[in-house]
């Protein structure tokens, strides 16, 4: 913890924001919750209504663009996953210029989709896994399929209602008797 809190120290003197003394930073450390780091990073994250709307847009807007292009190279597995997974990381961000880190991070983390969310982000890191380090085709595939699905239930928890729905419809699709 004591070179995590140096490290965010230096990082504050790189960006210029003062740094806080060894007294107060004692105290603050002995007061601190589990929110203590997104309430400070959310503090330093004001923004204007006008500037989170242009955050989003070029955010949202780029992380479109890569998912689109990943199209262009689908016959390129490796490629096609990074550009893939980098488009849903930019459009996930560009949320966060909306509603606020904390309050995305918050809502990630809600018991409803605490799951859809474990799910989403360990589909992510397996399908850069497989194809930065790997190098297999066939899994990287499979891995990119995965977080396809895995975004779509994701996408799903912030719909009311929805993954029932779709969880009906599913069974009632495959259920059949022989």
């Amino acid at each position: 913890m004591e070179k995590m809190n140096r490290a965010f120290e230096k990082v504050k003197i790189m960006v210029g924001m003062e740094v806080e003394d060894e007294e107060q930073g004692a105290a603050a450390l002995e007061d601190t919750s589990s929110y203590a780091f997104m309430d400070e990073f959310n503090r330093n994250c004001t923004l204007s209504t006008k500037q989170r709307l242009y955050g989003f847009a070029i955010c949202f807007s780029a992380g479109l663009t890569f998912t689109l292009l990943s199209m262009l190279v689908f016959l390129k597995p490796i490629k096609f996953a990074v550009a893939f997974t980098l488009g849903n990381l930019l459009s996930l961000g560009s949320t966060a210029f909306l509603i606020g880190p904390k309050r995305q991070f918050t809502m990630m983390l809600d018991p409803v989709r605490i799951y859809a969310t474990a799910i989403y982000i360990a589909s992510m890191i397996i399908a850069l896994f497989c194809a930065l380090y790997v190098h297999n085709k066939l899994l990287t595939l499979l891995a990119i399929i995965l977080e396809f699905g895995a975004l779509i239930w994701y996408s799903l928890s912030y719909i009311p209602f929805a993954r029932s729905m779709v969880s009906k419809i599913m069974v009632s699709c495959f259920d059949t008797e022989f």
